[in-house]
């Protein structure tokens, strides 16, 4: 079984919205196979919980306004550190940087297909390790943005 025409149009749709709200690390797995619960999970990540939160409310939105779904579950609002979008079809996990590390999803999923994503989903891949770079050289940097 591989995942419908329906779980793949929400996919990209979310996907799309994950990638304009500068998600980290999208990517997407056709579970099909091995779950009767759902066709296929989107996972994304971002540095902060502002941004994960922001991240979840675009995906709502614009699949509530493209293609009138609504996720019949929302998990994780309270911490907005690992919040879960449960669609039926496909499931969105937006986690912070830190948890997509420690709970390592893509590691439990790499026997399952990856989906294709629109270039911009794709563009993703590898933000997080470079914004975690960038902002280890700036926390090295001191008061007057020189190496201490």
């Amino acid at each position: 079984m591989t995942a419908t025409d329906r779980s793949i149009e929400l996919l990209t749709a979310a996907a799309q919205a994950a990638a304009d709200r500068l998600a980290h690390d999208i990517i997407a797995y056709d579970v099909s196979d091995v779950l009767s619960i759902t066709d296929a999970f989107l996972l994304a990540s971002a540095p902060n919980d502002r941004q994960v939160k922001s991240i979840v409310d675009e995906i709502e939105e614009r699949l509530n306004k493209d293609l009138g779904a609504k996720p019949v579950r929302r998990e994780g609002d309270r911490d907005a550190r690992w919040i879960l979008l449960d669609y039926v079809d496909i499931v969105v996990h937006v986690q912070h940087s830190e948890e997509r590390v420690f709970y390592a999803l893509e590691r439990l999923w790499k026997d399952c297909p990856e989906l294709p994503l629109p270039e911009d989903a794709v563009k993703t891949r590898g933000k997080a390790e470079e914004h975690a770079r960038l902002s280890g050289a700036d926390a090295a940097d001191g008061p007057d943005g020189e190496l201490s």
